[in-house]
């Protein structure tokens, strides 16, 4: 687990995904956590990954950044990325940037990806 001033990231393997639990907020100070965590070998090994964002309470554009680049990394690894909803602002954010359409959104972190 890595844990920061305001964001935490729970790394846990379930199944046939790597689910990374992010709580607190997903800004400036905590996109370089997240990015770092994407880029690790527990993270590169894996078929599927999942950003569980349900306990994101704030998204900043630094963290709307590092998922929109996690999102271009798993592809390059020929992984699979997913995202759980997040709060009602995580997904406002999305929307107002016009993101939405773009991110493969799942009920929960342990939900069947289709």
């Amino acid at each position: 687990m890595i844990v920061g001033e305001q964001l935490t990231i729970d790394v846990r393997q379930e199944r046939d995904r790597i689910v990374l639990a992010l709580r607190g907020e997903l800004d400036l100070l905590g996109a370089p956590r997240l990015q770092s965590e994407i880029e690790s070998d527990t993270v590169g090994a894996a078929d599927i990954v999942v950003l569980d964002l349900d306990d994101v309470q704030f998204i900043d554009s630094a963290g709307l950044r590092v998922v929109l680049a996690a999102q271009e990394r798993t592809k390059e690894r020929g992984q699979r990325l997913a995202l759980t909803p997040g709060s009602p602002q995580v997904q406002r954010l999305f929307s107002i940037a016009g993101v939405s359409g773009h991110l493969h959104t799942i009920a929960s972190a342990d939900a069947a990806l289709v």
